[in-house]
């Protein structure tokens, strides 16, 4: 996760000509950034380069990319704003996404797949409200506590453009669909039930059929049963839990996806092999894992060292 990020120079060398926004909407540029991982780094799928929150910018809700992460400014907190949001078209408002996805395509020349992603109804529910990263989501849970005829209004409208959004990536030539509920984690498993798991059933239910859909959370070990229900191909999870503990938990006939811890990529490449090996002898020789870290690759990685784990990887799963 995070293949085109700050830990590569090629990447560093981009961003410095371009704003992060500039980037994600210059097709060409996406294409380059997407490309040069799976050339370096030899992984088994690109990862399209964009951002989950590109869907509220054409909300109307002032989405900035400041140096401490995205923010909201005009945070949605009331009935009345949720009312007041615009609904988007993505494709129209979201065009250059689409149109990146085809450029990607083409420069992959059928190497490997492509994996698009988008951001899941809570997550970006969570940012509207909040205005930007929170450490309690007060202001979230707030809203679904008192008020949940407009919490729901809220997530059914994230649903729906949601899914025009994504449904046009698979259009435009994805060949899987990652879906980042990337705060879900701070959730009592009775909220997840009640307030997010009849929305994600019915994001899945609409996902074009035949595309595999991944699931993904960070710190979801109280949610995975309950995750399960939403009705995806693949679960991910971070490296909070075992492996072949999460995977029993939501039925082997569903495929895995994970999960190294992100900074064990900077222990030496002999520790990084061991922390690899173990993952993948919990696999046990099932079908249906995807190796991936838990979680995006942080900025200061060596890129040699994430090459070790690409490398073994591939030798210890031969």
């Amino acid at each position: 996760m995070r293949q085109a990020g700050r830990y590569m120079q090629h990447y560093r060398d981009v961003r410095a000509k371009v704003s992060f926004l500039d980037l994600c909407k210059t097709p060409d540029l996406v294409a380059e950034v997407t490309v040069t991982p799976v050339e370096r780094l030899n992984v088994d799928a690109a990862i399209l380069f964009a951002d989950i929150l590109l869907l509220l910018e054409p909300m109307g809700v002032g989405l900035e990319y400041a140096t401490g992460g995205p923010v909201i400014q005009r945070p949605v907190r009331t009935g009345g704003d949720i009312d007041a949001l615009r609904d988007p078209v993505p494709e129209e408002s979201l065009s250059y996404v689409y149109a990146a996805v085809r450029s990607t395509r083409a420069a992959l020349n059928g190497r490997v797949p492509l994996i698009g992603f988008c951001g899941a109804p809570f997550t970006l529910a969570s940012y509207l409200i909040e205005g930007g990263a929170s450490r309690n989501y007060i202001h979230t849970k707030r809203l679904y506590h008192t008020d949940p005829g407009a919490w729901n209004a809220l997530m059914e409208r994230l649903v729906a453009s949601t899914l025009s959004y994504v449904n046009a990536q698979i259009d435009a030539g994805i060949d899987a669909l990652q879906v980042f509920d990337s705060w879900v984690g701070c959730l009592a498993p009775d909220d997840y039930r009640e307030y997010v798991l009849p929305h994600m059933r019915r994001l899945m239910a609409g996902v074009t059929p035949g595309v595999p859909v991944i699931h993904f959370g960070t710190g979801t070990c109280g949610l995975l049963e309950l995750m399960r229900e939403a009705g995806s191909d693949v679960m991910g999870v971070d490296w909070r839990v075992d492996l072949d503990e999460a995977w029993s938990r939501v039925g082997h006939d569903m495929a895995i996806q994970g999960n190294l811890d992100p900074v064990a990529l900077f222990a030496p490449p002999a520790e990084i092999r061991r922390r690899v090996g173990d993952i993948l002898r919990r696999v046990q020789g099932r079908p249906g894992h995807i190796f991936n870290l838990g979680h995006g690759i942080l900025p200061e990685t060596p890129v040699d060292h994430v090459r070790a784990m690409v490398d073994a990887v591939h030798e210890l799963s031969a």
